[in-house]
């Protein structure tokens, strides 16, 4: 188990992180996928979280994240989904014709602590669901 250390303390918390897109409608594909995956990569350096694994699909995202106490997990999905959204109909402008009202992310999500134990079998659960995996 990796653990992290801060300033007088030591962690190790990992989220399991779900969300999807307004309606779920499919439109997280190609171009636009690529390019959500750099941009959760650098908001993830900005808001100094890392990003363990993530799996982007067409109408919506796994993330798992590796966090300090100090996170807070709204402000986390916050950066993640406010900046995504503003960035990628900026930069793909089709994209917010799509749907409807011009919301890219649907405002619930799914969130879920992993322990040492099933962090394993929540990366191959986020790894495989391309290929439509389950967790087994």
């Amino acid at each position: 188990m990796p653990v992290n250390k801060g300033r007088g303390y030591v962690y190790y918390l990992r989220c399991h992180i779900v969300f999807c897109t307004k309606y779920r409608h499919k439109v997280i594909e190609g171009p636009v996928e690529t390019r959500l995956k750099e941009m959760f990569q650098s908001l993830a350096k900005l808001h100094k979280f890392e990003i363990v694994t993530m799996e982007v699909m067409p109408d919506h995202v796994h993330i798992l994240v590796d966090c300090a106490p100090q996170h807070y997990l709204p402000d986390i999905l916050k950066a993640l989904k406010g900046n995504t959204a503003r960035f990628l109909f900026k930069e793909f402008p089709a994209l917010k014709k799509k749907l409807w009202g011009g919301h890219l992310w649907n405002p619930s999500y799914f969130a879920a602590s992993v322990g040492e134990n099933t962090e394993e079998a929540v990366k191959k659960y986020v790894e495989s669901q391309k290929e439509g995996g389950e967790i087994g």
